[in-house]
């Protein structure tokens, strides 16, 4: 239990039906949507599409995203792979002239958006109340607007600068990023997502809004035509899971990172984190070093899923871990293993709903970088993501940029397992934050005992650009003895990620929801 002295949230409980998202109003628009008779799957959709217009510097229609769903009654879970090709004409060798990289903000940075197609399939073969009925809700509050909330405007303000051309009229107001309560509407995506509603996959991928999409598209240097739109489709595929202190940890396989959580588990497995401080030295050393390990073998292996097929029995191996465990020095901080090739963000949104029957959906939903490419189409005003700054210029990298492969992607949703049951969809926003944040979410509760709210309240820490990210949260003390052992300590200018999660507890038949207060959202439920 909590110190209800000391400011803090406590879990949200309830017994019909559960959602937790960043955004209060995408949670209470879930519920809305299972008290009219949807289940999850209606419910999640229609949470995240909305999420567009509430958070639109961290997702849309323009983005990717990966799906777990459990079904009513059943304990199997079945992942969906919502992430998006690059065009056919996408050349490494022609980029690696211009550079080392693929320009963020640059067309050639755009994959096709994948979301839209992975929605349109969960609401066909899982849904209930039907596509039209999902989108209703995004599509009210993009003609109506939404008041900005603070997390969001502070992003907004960050990231203003990004935008280009046609981006800057539709997602600033009066040339500024809007306040604190001013009120956002997006009336071109609401026209888009009408398309969509009536012509189901060809209102998106074919017609009027492709055309919209390619057109920006080529205007702004990319080789995207729409063949490359008409050709996108989303993958069901088998999740992968890893062990973890009597609990199974279940996520999606390449080309997102969830093999990294299993292995950086993997790696913490070797060590008693249970006899350690929680907010202490010595674990904060530790992780922090194993992520560093675990983080190396993402950025060799982790790409395309063809690509990465042969190497992720290595990955996930009990034998690799071992090996890269006994690398660590607990008194001294490594030098980082290899310098990360993929581009650095912190932009996702992630939500979970479960419903009476206990179907549960764990969602994650990106435009990668803070409002994506910048570049925004100029009839329906979708806003691009960047995921191929994700791949890299290496010749002969898994990874390396080429015509239809999938990027290396951050953002991972996950769920629980213990004793034969699925007890917690759970997702970690934050970038390449993800796979540590998983980890670190499963040892509060496994090592320490902590609920649900508590294990992502916690201070966080991250190893990145050579420095160890603490948040506010760690005392003076704790960041003077990392010093000691060799890490350069960094305060970050902005939270590290955010976190939604829903306990099913199998034995008291409620559900216990818990939201991030490092976002603006809410777990509710009825």
């Amino acid at each position: 239990m909590r110190d209800f002295q000391i400011p803090g949230r406590s879990m949200v409980i309830a017994e019909n039906g559960m959602a937790a998202t960043s955004h209060p109003l995408a949670s209470k628009v879930a519920i809305q949507t299972l008290e009219q008779g949807g289940n999850a799957v209606d419910a999640a959709i229609a949470a995240a599409v909305l999420l567009g217009i509430c958070e639109p510097q961290m997702t849309g229609i323009g983005g990717d995203c990966f799906i777990l769903v459990k079904p009513g009654g059943e304990e199997r879970v079945i992942g969906l792979n919502g992430s998006g090709h690059a065009p056919a004409g996408l050349d490494a060798a022609h980029l690696r002239s211009a550079g080392d990289v693929i320009p963020e903000g640059s067309a050639h940075a755009v994959t096709i958006p994948g979301a839209m197609d992975a929605f349109i399939t969960l609401a066909k073969d899982w849904g209930k109340l039907g596509l039209k009925s999902c989108l209703a809700p995004a599509i009210h509050y993009a003609e109506q607007g939404v008041p900005v909330a603070e997390r969001v405007a502070f992003d907004w303000a960050l990231a203003a600068d990004s935008l280009q051309g046609v981006a800057r009229q539709d997602y600033l107001l009066s040339g500024r990023a809007p306040g604190t309560g001013q009120v956002f509407r997006a009336p071109k995506q609401a026209a888009a997502l009408r398309e969509v509603a009536m012509e189901g996959r060809d209102g998106f991928y074919a017609g009027p809004v492709a055309e919209d999409m390619v057109a920006a598209l080529q205007a702004a240097g990319g080789t995207h035509t729409l063949e490359d739109f008409a050709a996108h489709k989303a993958e069901y595929v088998e999740p992968i899971t890893g062990q973890y202190k009597g609990y199974e940890l279940i996520e999606m396989p390449p080309n997102g990172q969830g093999a990294a959580a299993i292995l950086l588990g993997n790696i913490l497995s070797e060590f008693d984190l249970s006899t350690m401080d929680p907010f202490g030295v010595d674990r904060t050393h530790l992780e922090a070093e194993a992520v560093k390990l675990a983080y190396d073998a993402r950025n060799r292996f982790i790409a395309d899923p063809a690509a990465s097929a042969q190497y992720l029995d290595h990955m996930l191996a009990p034998e690799t871990a071992k090996k890269l465990a006994a690398l660590i020095d607990m008194e001294r901080a490594m030098e980082a293993p290899a310098e990360l090739t993929e581009a650095v963000h912190r932009d996702t949104i992630y939500l979970t709903v479960v419903d009476r029957d206990r179907m549960a959906v764990s969602l994650i939903y990106s435009i990668f970088h803070s409002f994506g490419s910048g570049i925004a189409s100029d009839k329906y005003s979708i806003l691009f993501q960047n995921r191929g700054a994700g791949f890299t210029l290496a010749e002969g990298h898994p990874n390396e940029a080429g015509p239809g492969k999938r990027p290396m992607h951050t953002i991972i949703p996950a769920m629980l397992r213990k004793n034969g049951r699925i007890i917690m969809p759970f997702g970690v926003m934050g970038g390449q934050y993800q796979s540590a944040g998983h980890m670190r979410f499963l040892s509060n509760m496994a090592d320490y005992g902590m609920n649900v709210q508590a294990a992502i309240d916690a201070p966080r820490a991250f190893p990145r650009e050579g420095f160890l990210d603490l948040e506010r949260g760690y005392g003076p003390d704790v960041r003077a003895a990392l010093t000691e052992r060799g890490h350069l300590i960094r305060v970050p200018d902005v939270a590290i990620g955010g976190g939604q999660a829903i306990r099913i507890d199998t034995e008291g038949g409620v559900l216990w929801g818990a939201s991030d207060a490092r976002k603006d959202g809410a777990a509710l439920g009825y």
